[in-house]
């Protein structure tokens, strides 16, 4: 992408993931990484692009199949997915998660926090266990 002063912008992290991700969304079909870079413009080298269709792979954002000489590649997950991955990361790696989730909590708009609140009461009522009920963690607090 370029600037007004025609050197180009260095996107944020993440960005470029999904960008591709959103452009395999867009095909009717598997598609090749050739594809994908002409869908983006072209600005982009395509080496560049493979290191980010296999990076997404890793993630199993997208899967891949030969054909040929080459690789198509189809997602199996929305750019919803790919950042939930990335928060998830984030959050994994650090010390205090309790301080960073109530610091995350706290700093929401009133709108995202009680969509929170019903996503995780959806998620209560389909099952899954209560973080705040230790009754089915082993004597010692912590699951193996």
């Amino acid at each position: 992408m370029a600037r007004e002063d025609g050197r180009s912008r260095r996107r944020g992290q993440g960005e470029l993931e999904g960008q591709v991700l959103g452009a395999l969304r867009e095909a009717d079909a598997p598609v090749t990484a050739a594809w994908v870079q002409e869908r983006l413009g072209g600005d982009l080298a395509y080496t560049t692009v493979v290191t980010i269709l296999t990076r997404l792979l890793a993630k199993d954002v997208v899967s891949r199949e030969r054909r040929g000489r080459s690789f198509v590649w189809t997602p199996t997950a929305d750019v919803a997915r790919l950042a939930a991955l990335r928060m998830r990361r984030l959050l994994d790696g650090e010390r205090d998660r309790e301080a960073v989730l109530a610091s995350f909590v706290t700093a929401l708009p009133p709108g995202d926090e009680q969509l929170l609140r019903a996503l995780l009461e959806g998620a209560d009522r389909e099952g899954r266990p209560d973080p705040g009920n230790t009754r089915h963690l082993p004597p010692g607090g912590t699951a193996d």
